[in-house]
């Protein structure tokens, strides 16, 4: 039969085991939680972020609204061209 310092070191042994088990289940369910967190929170800065756009595409002032052969002066505008941009105020300038 066992001696009880090995029985001690078996029990100890268990104990350890079960302690970091329940610390170890307890690290990967905060931090999956927080990732769920994460990508919700990503989600609706999207959904944000597209909203915006389409407002602003929607309440687009008629005077900021481009026809052909004009030039986009915003350089905020996904269309802007730099190069077309400086050639129309060099030509300005004139």
């Amino acid at each position: 039969m066992a001696s009880t310092g090995v029985n001690v070191l078996r029990w100890s042994a268990l104990g350890a085991g079960v302690l970091y088990g329940v610390y170890h289940q307890a690290s990967l369910s905060s931090s999956a939680k927080v990732a769920a967190i994460k990508r919700d929170y990503e989600h609706k800065q999207k959904l944000i972020d597209q909203a915006k756009a389409e407002y602003a595409k929607k309440n687009l002032p008629p005077s900021a609204k481009t026809a052909e052969g004009t030039t986009i002066r915003d350089p905020n505008d996904p269309h802007f061209d730099l190069e077309a941009f400086l050639n129309a105020v060099a030509a300005e300038n004139k």
